[in-house]
């Protein structure tokens, strides 16, 4: 089964706050932060994707969901490519 590590990001006030999680079912996660029914964190904002990994088991997309979210370097690059657009 395929799991996904994502990054989602939304404007509060003058700041880009950013989220990290895995999920087997992106499209339906996506909707549920959308919705305030997702983690309490991402409760009353509009998410957008900006980054998504498919990965082959569980432990693999934990593994990575943890390593991305220590890496406050590369999800600031993530976060600057996609502004920039």
């Amino acid at each position: 089964m395929k799991y996904f590590v994502y990054l989602i990001i939304t404007k509060r006030i003058s700041k880009t706050i950013s989220y990290v999680g895995y999920t087997k079912d992106l499209k339906k996660r996506l909707n549920l932060h959308n919705s305030s029914k997702g983690a309490k964190f991402t409760k009353g904002n509009k998410w957008l994707l900006i980054y998504k990994k498919s990965y082959l088991s569980k432990k693999l997309a934990m593994k990575a969901e943890y390593k991305l979210k220590k890496n406050y370097k590369f999800r600031t690059k993530l976060k600057s490519n996609f502004l920039k657009k």
